[in-house]
């Protein structure tokens, strides 16, 4: 198992799928079976500054419009699981409230995988008293719902069914904690995602498999594929090649203090992408000056990248190595500085 993470980045992102994906190409060209474990693009970056998440030139996943696209419907069955829940629950207060629930210590929010600012903050429950309870809510992008962290974590539908009862929607009024098991939801909730747990299969423009499946940010989750992916990915290839979302500050450890000892997980090594304009960026240079040769500026990003090795190595005891991701504005000249800070 080889865990593919960064330094931290620009907001462009350095490449951990598109240096994820070579790596397993390349480990197949030399004969060795390799699978992929890769994270879903979610529509709302599609759309956005990020753009899409399935490598970059030859280093790709197809079909790589259908992946970005809406791919097999799975988020889209998280968020109709998100909004069940919502829905029963404000159905709960509207017919009478038996568990009494303080509207305004309602925790759940409704989900729609797009960026919608106007979303953020809404009124609900206007018009007559059969439109239900005004109140305020709000929405999040679908995968930053606490249901697409549990579907990646969980290891079968009994697994999910038991992670998503737990699930705290509110409070009552005397501030004791409601769940989607006091709503009955867990049961039709498992049903909307029983099919949405099988990992998907597609594979690399060189035909190296690779699995698809889940991808919670790593800033409010754990930022990693699916348990599932990933124990398919090992079990069907010598090497099997995974990711973690965000830098190795963030995603790797999440991966392996949450994900790892979730599963079971040990990996063999680690992988941290880094760039030429991160680490400048890092130094503080600004966004529009990165593609400009900048020594000094190279050098105070430096133990950024040096921080991570340690952090890896020492708190981890994990073998790691560092891929530099070329871009056309690089210089030999800030390779050898980055390769000297490394050999050191």
């Amino acid at each position: 198992l080889v865990l593919v993470t960064a330094i931290n980045p620009t907001p462009a992102g350095e490449g951990k799928t598109t240096t994820s994906i070579g790596l397993a190409d390349a480990i197949h060209r030399l004969g060795k079976k390799s699978v992929l474990a890769l994270r879903e693009p979610s529509l709302g970056p599609v759309f956005g500054l990020k753009g899409g998440a399935a490598g970059g030139g030859y280093a790709q996943v197809l079909p790589m419009e259908d992946i970005n696209l809406h791919f097999t419907g799975d988020f889209h069955a998280i968020g109709a699981a998100n909004n069940l829940l919502a829905a029963m629950l404000d159905n709960h207060i509207q017919q009478g409230n038996a568990l009494g629930i303080d509207p305004r210590r309602i925790v759940w929010k409704r989900a729609v995988d797009m960026n919608a600012r106007a979303l953020r903050h809404t009124v609900i429950g206007l018009g007559s008293p059969i439109d239900g309870i005004p109140r305020e809510d709000s929405f999040q992008i679908t995968v930053a719902s606490e249901i697409m962290a549990i579907f990646c974590l969980s290891q079968n539908v009994t697994d999910l069914k038991e992670r998503l009862s737990r699930i705290i929607v509110a409070y009552t009024r005397d501030r004791k904690p409601v769940t989607a098991h006091d709503l009955k939801a867990e049961g039709a909730m498992c049903a909307l995602l029983k099919d949405a747990l099988r990992p998907n299969l597609v594979q690399t423009i060189e035909h190296t498999p690779a699995f698809i499946h889940g991808g919670p940010f790593a800033n409010i989750a754990h930022g990693c594929n699916s348990v599932l992916a990933t124990e398919c990915a090992m079990k069907l290839g010598d090497y099997a090649i995974t990711e973690a979302g965000f830098g190795a500050d963030l995603g790797a450890e999440k991966f392996l203090d949450i994900k790892c000892r979730t599963a079971g997980l040990v990996p063999d090594a680690v992988v941290i992408v880094a760039t030429v304009r991160a680490l400048k960026y890092n130094g503080g240079v600004a966004v529009s000056e990165l593609n400009k040769e900048n020594l000094s500026a190279l050098a105070k990003g430096l133990p950024n990248l040096l921080r991570h090795i340690e952090n890896i190595r020492n708190v981890y005891h994990l073998p790691c190595v560092v891929a530099i991701n070329e871009f056309p504005s690089d210089t030999e000249a800030e390779y050898r500085l980055i390769e000297e800070a490394c050999y050191k």
